[in-house]
C-alpha cells in the first residue's frame, strides 16, 4: 500500500489560487498561506493532511499526489471542493 505525507491549500476561486501559487514560487511560507486562506479543515495545521493512503482523497487528487514529483507545488487542481495546491513532501511504498 502507497502513502504519502501531503499538505494543500484549498480555496474556491480559481484566480486566488493561482495568486497563492505565484506567492510560494516567490518563496511565501506554505503553512501560513494555508492558515489565512484554505478552507479545509486542514487549514489550522498548516494545510498538513499528514499521511495518506492511495484511494484516500478525491480520485484527482489522489491520482496527483501519487504521481507527481515530491516537493513541488501542483495545482491549481479543480475538484469538486473547489482549487487544490498540493505538496507531496515525501511518498513511501509498503510492501
Amino acid at each position: 500500500m502507497s502513502t504519502a505525507i501531503v499538505r494543500h491549500i484549498l480555496v474556491k476561486d480559481l484566480t486566488l489560487a493561482q495568486q497563492l501559487k505565484q506567492k510560494l514560487a516567490d518563496g511565501a511560507d506554505f503553512a501560513k498561506l494555508a492558515k489565512q486562506h484554505s478552507t479545509c479543515n486542514s487549514a489550522k495545521r498548516g494545510g498538513e493532511l499528514g499521511e495518506v493512503k492511495k484511494g484516500q482523497l478525491v480520485t484527482v487528487i489522489d491520482k496527483l499526489v501519487f504521481s507527481a514529483p515530491e516537493k513541488t507545488i501542483q495545482g491549481p487542481i479543480k475538484s469538486k471542493f473547489g482549487y487544490h495546491l498540493v505538496e507531496v513532501k515525501f511518498r513511501m511504498s509498503h510492501f
